[in-house]
């Protein structure tokens, strides 16, 4: 089934020790990024920078070699970007 919206999932687990997963619908192929920010604002990770399909994807993110603390993942497409946070507890 394709989603009928651009969606970013909370990720599960939030919060995570030491990773957690990202679930998130495009509605139309195309190139995507999803990465994730400090809250200083510096990229601490690409998940992925590519073409997808259309549909619901799900990346992992394992946190075991950035501090505890709270990070901003964002998802990318070609008219449009979301936010969502998450906390690493080690």
């Amino acid at each position: 089934e394709i989603p009928q919206e651009f969606k970013l999932d909370q990720n599960y687990p939030n919060p995570f020790n030491p990773s957690t997963n990202i679930t998130f619908s495009v509605p139309s192929s195309g190139r995507y990024s999803l990465k994730v920010f400090n809250l200083l604002g510096q990229e601490i990770a690409e998940l992925f920078d590519k073409e997808l399909l259309a549909g619901t994807h799900t990346v992992g993110f394992e946190g075991s070699g950035v501090p505890s603390g709270t990070y901003i993942y964002t998802l990318t497409g070609e008219h449009a970007q979301l936010s969502k946070a998450m906390m690493l507890i080690k």
